[in-house]
């Protein structure tokens, strides 16, 4: 197999891991190969010039090769223009970067997310205060969507799943692990027909994650707490777990 050379390729730093004494082990996410393992090497020197460039949460410009499931990276550079986010938005950062280690299969492309994963990043970069908090939630109820979206786990929300029946806008419906989105009674976490109808088609627009920001930050305070809820239930179900460790951290760090 002949060894491939990757220039100049936008990405993210999701995870790092120890290989050696020197060198660490990068999760990255880019755009146009998707999850990627690459071994940055020396970058735990001192005197590396990986060392203060491969941070999560900032846009990077990567140059790796090889043939091998783990490539070697050659060269970073920091792209410029964001802030490292800090408390809550810096976990909520690790949160979407953990949803993506568990969900997106390596070297499978998906340009459209790299694309809302640097919206969301640049949302939770953003000043902090009572109205940025609102924004940021709405990024990151947001991005799930397009997250399942993007790796096929999420139905069309213009319709019941089951039936194909087109939805009412005053009826009631709840998004359910293996079974869609399905009529739901009113005490139950749901949203209106006419609140699942307005998130498929923001979905459709031609800047998704822009258009389901705003469709979401629109939504009344029940609805957002109810989408809240299905889209954390639906994601432990396909993660495999009952909660993910980025939520039980901020789970605990609330309680003190």
């Amino acid at each position: 197999m002949a060894t491939q050379r990757v220039s100049h390729e936008p990405a993210y730093v999701l995870h790092r891991y120890d290989w050696s004494e020197s060198s660490v082990i990068l999760e990255v996410f880019t755009r146009h190969h998707g999850r990627v393992a690459i071994v940055a090497k020396g970058a735990k020197r001192p005197s590396s010039n990986f060392r203060p460039v491969l941070l999560p949460l900032q846009p990077l410009q990567l140059n790796y090769g090889g043939d091998a499931e783990i490539r070697t990276l050659k060269s970073a550079e920091w792209m410029g223009g964001l802030v490292m986010p800090t408390g809550e938005s810096l976990l909520s950062g690790y949160y979407v970067n953990e949803l993506l280690l568990r969900l997106l299969a390596r070297d499978d492309a998906h340009e459209a997310l790299f694309d809302a994963y640097a919206g969301v990043v640049e949302v939770l970069a953003s000043d902090h205060g009572v109205a940025q908090a609102a924004t940021q939630a709405a990024a990151l109820r947001a991005f799930e969507l397009l997250l399942l979206r993007g790796v096929g786990l999420l139905p069309v929300l213009d319709t019941e799943t089951l039936t194909l029946a087109p939805l009412a806008e005053d009826a009631r419906y709840a998004l359910v692990p293996e079974a869609g989105l399905r009529e739901s009674a009113p005490a139950d976490a749901s949203l209106a027909g006419a609140d699942w109808l307005a998130l498929q088609e923001a979905l459709d627009d031609r800047s998704p994650f822009t258009a389901t920001l705003r469709c979401v930050a629109l939504l009344s305070a029940g609805s957002n707490a109810a989408l809240r809820s299905q889209l954390r239930t639906l994601l432990n179900y396909h993660c495999g777990v009952t909660t993910l460790r980025t939520r039980q951290m901020m789970r605990d760090l609330q309680a003190l």
